[in-house]
């Protein structure tokens, strides 16, 4: 029972944030890539004033898949490295959050690169 709701509760909160992202596609003139950018900033900026963090606690891997959880990710990475490094850690602490979901996006989109070919429209 506690696993349906832990999973129940990921795909509400993951799926909320995918909605208001097609709400903002469809409703607003902002490109995907402004919207990105919109979701990585405010993951930042949730993340370190410490509300994205209730939300991780609340939601698990429903808020730290999509995009928002990649900003509280360099966010909470900045302020682990900055306690142990200091002033370094500012420069090493998003590196080393971000590390494995980017080596593992890279070895995918290599894999898809090899797999099949792109087409010209």
């Amino acid at each position: 029972m506690e696993l349906t709701l832990s999973v129940c509760k990921a795909f509400f909160v993951g799926g909320l944030l995918c909605v208001i992202a097609q709400i903002l596609i469809d409703e607003t003139a902002m490109t995907p890539a402004r919207i990105l950018t919109l979701y990585v900033t405010a993951g930042v900026v949730l993340g370190a004033v410490g509300v994205y963090e209730k939300l991780v606690d609340f939601a698990g891997r429903g808020a730290t898949v999509p995009l928002t959880g990649f900003g509280y990710a360099i966010a909470k990475g900045v302020k682990e490295a900055v306690t142990e490094q200091g002033f370094s850690g500012i420069f090493t602490g998003p590196l080393t959050a971000a590390a494995g979901g980017t080596c593992a996006a890279m070895l995918f989109a290599l894999a898809a690169a090899v797999c099949f070919s792109s087409k010209p429209k």
